[in-house]
C-alpha cells in the first residue's frame, strides 16, 4: 500500500467496526482495489470533529479510461446472463448490505455528518432498490404489436444499453447509488460510479459487498477522486452510453452539455424547492408534525426540504407559535450522540449560504422566531432557525436553502398560494396539509411538481418513480420507469410468408 494511505490518522469511532474491511481507502475498477497511477489520495474527514476519517485515492484519467474498458469488456458477459442469474447476485447483495447495516450506518454518519437513527434508515431504504431492482428485472418482457403489414410478425422488445456512468452526492451517499445501480445492473448494464470526494466510504464499503456478493470484475466500478477531470472522462467517451447524476441544477447542465456531442442518455434529479401549503381546515399539531420532518431531515441537506412553507392566514399565528416551539426542541449534535436530531452541515459554504439567506431575509422584513446563528456544538453546526413573516423576494424563498432553516409566510386563496409556488424553475415535490378532499384533487393537478405528497411526508421508495419538473431534472428514478432510461426499444418485423 503506497505510504499516503497508510498514514492514514483513523478516527477512534472507526475502531466501533465490527468488520474493518469495509473500510476502503482504494477505488475498485475492474474487480480490483486500486490507487491512481502518481499514488494520490484525498482527505476525508468528520464533519462533527474535522477528525480525519481516511486517505483515499485520487484516481485520474487513465484510471477512469481504465474503468470504461473494464466495463465495456464486462457488459456483454453481464447482459447475456438471465434475469434470474443477475436476480441472484443482486439479491446476495442486498442480503449483505442489511447485514453489515450497523458498520455501514457507522461509516455513513461518520463521514456525512447524519444521525446514526437516519443512517441506518438510509441503509434499509439503499438496500430496498436492489431487492426491488432484482425482481423487476425479470418483467422486462417483450410485447407483440398487431400487424399493419401482411404475412408480418411484429415484436418490440428492451434490451440493456451498455455503461453506465453514474454521478452521486454526498447527503445520500448509499441510497443514491443503488437507486441508480440497481436498475442499471437489473437490466443488464455495466456501471462506473463516481461518489462524491466528502462521502466516498460509503460507496467504497458497498464495493466491498458487491464483490462479497459474486458481482463479475467490471460490473461495478467506483472511481474515486477530481470529479471534473472523472466525470469530464464518463462525459466524453462515446463507450458510456448514459449517464444519470444526483446534484444541483447547475452542474447537471454542464453534464449535459459535456454529454451532447456524444449523446448520452440523461437521468438527472437536480435541484429541488419544495413548497408546503397548510390550509386553514388542517389540524395544527399534524401540520407542524409534518413541517417538522419535512424541514428538518438530515439537518435540512435534502433536496426533498420543505424550503417555503405558506400558511393560510386564519392559523398562520397559531401555527408560527406552535413550530417555533417543536423547533426548540429538536437536538443539536454530532450523528454519534444519542437523541441527536440536527448534525452538522457538510461544509464552510453551506453554513456561509445559510447565514446570507437570513441576513438578506430579515433586510427585507422577516422575523427571527428562533435560531439564526451556529450551534455551539462546532463549526459547522447551525441552530434550527424559523423565519417568519418571509418575502417572496428573499432568497431563501428563490433559492434552495441545504440547510435547518424554515421559511414562514401566510397566504389568503388558493389561487393565490398556487400561484406562488409555482413561481419557480424547481419542480421536485410539493407538500399539501388540507382535510378538504376537492381540493386535494384539484391542487395535486395545478401544483407544478413530479411528485405531491398530501397529509404526509415519506413518500419515496423503491415501487415509486422518483423525480421532477422543470430544472429539478429529466427522468425518473424508481419504479418500473427508473429503468427504462437504462434499456434500448429493439423493433423486429418477421416475415412469415410460406
Amino acid at each position: 500500500m503506497n505510504a499516503v494511505f497508510a498514514r492514514a490518522e483513523f478516527h477512534d469511532a472507526l475502531g466501533r467496526l465490527s468488520d474493518r474491511h469495509l473500510l476502503r481507502q482504494l477505488a475498485y475498477v475492474d474487480g480490483r482495489w486500486m490507487a491512481g497511477n502518481d499514488g494520490k489520495a484525498f482527505e476525508v474527514s468528520d464533519p462533527a470533529t474535522a477528525a480525519t476519517l481516511a486517505w483515499v485515492a485520487t484516481l485520474g484519467l487513465d484510471e477512469t479510461t481504465q474503468a470504461i474498458s473494464a466495463a465495456q469488456s464486462a457488459f456483454m458477459p453481464w447482459s447475456s446472463l438471465l434475469p434470474q442469474q443477475r436476480a441472484s447476485i443482486l439479491l446476495t447483495w442486498h442480503e449483505l448490505i442489511l447485514a453489515a447495516k450497523e458498520d455501514l450506518a457507522l461509516i455513513m454518519t461518520l463521514e456525512q455528518g447524519k444521525p446514526l437513527a437516519e443512517a441506518r434508515g438510509e441503509i434499509d431504504y439503499a438496500a430496498s432498490f436492489i431487492e426491488w431492482y432484482a425482481e423487476e428485472g425479470k418483467r422486462l418482457n417483450a410485447e407483440s404489436v398487431t400487424s399493419h403489414l401482411p404475412n408480418a410478425e411484429m415484436i418490440v422488445r428492451r434490451e440493456a444499453l451498455g455503461v453506465v456512468g453514474i454521478v452521486t452526492p454526498w447527503n445520500f451517499p448509499l441510497a443514491m447509488i443503488t437507486r441508480k445501480a440497481a436498475a442499471a445492473l437489473a437490466a443488464g448494464c455495466t456501471t462506473i460510479v463516481h461518489p462524491s470526494s466528502e462521502t466516498p466510504l460509503s460507496a467504497l464499503a458497498l464495493a466491498e459487498l458487491g464483490e462479497r456478493a459474486g458481482i463479475p470484475a467490471g460490473v461495478f466500478n467506483v472511481v474515486t477522486g477530481d470529479a471534473a477531470t472523472i466525470v469530464g472522462r464518463l462525459c466524453d467517451d462515446a463507450r458510456v452510453r448514459a449517464m444519470s447524476f444526483t446534484g444541483s441544477t447547475g452542474i447537471g447542465k454542464l453534464i449535459a452539455a459535456q454529454c451532447a456531442p456524444t449523446m448520452k442518455r440523461l437521468v438527472m434529479e437536480l435541484g429541488g424547492h419544495a413548497p408546503l401549503i397548510v390550509f386553514a381546515d388542517a389540524d395544527i399539531a399534524k401540520a407542524v408534525d409534518i413541517a417538522i420532518h419535512a424541514k428538518f431531515a438530515t439537518s435540512g441537506q435534502d433536496c426533498l426540504a420543505a424550503n417555503r412553507i405558506y400558511v393560510q392566514r386564519p392559523i398562520y399565528g397559531k401555527f408560527c407559535k406552535a413550530f417555533a416551539q417543536r423547533i426548540a426542541e429538536l437536538k443539536t449534535g454530532p450523528g454519534l450522540q444519542d437523541g441527536t436530531d440536527i448534525g452538522p452541515l457538510m461544509h464552510e459554504r453551506a453554513v456561509v449560504k445559510v447565514e446570507a439567506q437570513i441576513s438578506d431575509a430579515i433586510s427585507l422584513g422577516a422575523r427571527l422566531a428562533i435560531g439564526g446563528a451556529r450551534h455551539t456544538a462546532g463549526p459547522l453546526f447551525f441552530q434550527p432557525t424559523l423565519l417568519t413573516d418571509v418575502p417572496d423576494t428573499a432568497l431563501i424563498m428563490r433559492e434552495e436553502t441545504f440547510g435547518p432553516v424554515a421559511a414562514v409566510t401566510a397566504f389568503d386563496s388558493e389561487e393565490e398560494v398556487v400561484a406562488r409556488a409555482n413561481d419557480s424553475d424547481y419542480g421536485l415535490v410539493a407538500y399539501l396539509v388540507t382535510e378538504n378532499g376537492a381540493r386535494q384533487l384539484r391542487l395535486s393537478r395545478t401544483l407544478e411538481y413530479g411528485m405531491v405528497a398530501v397529509n404526509r411526508v415519506k413518500i419515496t421508495g423503491a415501487p415509486i418513480p422518483f423525480g421532477g419538473w422543470k430544472q429539478s431534472g429529466l427522468g425518473r428514478e424508481g419504479s418500473r420507469h427508473g429503468m427504462e432510461a437504462f434499456t434500448e426499444l429493439k423493433y423486429l418485423c418477421i416475415d412469415t410468408a410460406a
